[in-house]
């Protein structure tokens, strides 16, 4: 089966002045069914309210801000460190410990 990935957005920053979003938090969180594995970032923004594909933030959808994060995060590259992170958590390559 195939790992899962869901992404979301944590939280938004942005000016109170026009409440245009300078900042999105994200967060790429995957699964195998038992292991898992999570990205977090952010992005910055520059919303301009008298431009024509201006969004108000009232109207926002995480759609619409997923959209402006990936297109400055590369999800395939994301998820594919989630995966690496996750099989490394299947099929440990190293451990830790004492031997007592």
């Amino acid at each position: 089966m195939p790992n899962t990935h869901t992404w979301s957005i944590t939280n938004l920053e942005r000016n109170t002045s026009d409440n245009s979003v300078t900042i999105a938090h994200w967060r790429c969180e995957s699964t195998d069914g038992t292991n898992t594995a999570s990205a977090y970032g952010t992005t910055s923004h520059t919303g301009v309210p008298s431009d024509a594909d201006y969004i108000a933030y009232a109207d926002l959808t995480e759609a619409n801000v997923l959209s402006w994060v990936h297109e400055q995060v590369t999800k395939a590259d994301t998820e594919a460190a989630n995966n690496t992170k996750i099989a490394e958590l299947a099929t440990p390559t190293s451990t830790s410990g004492m031997p007592w």
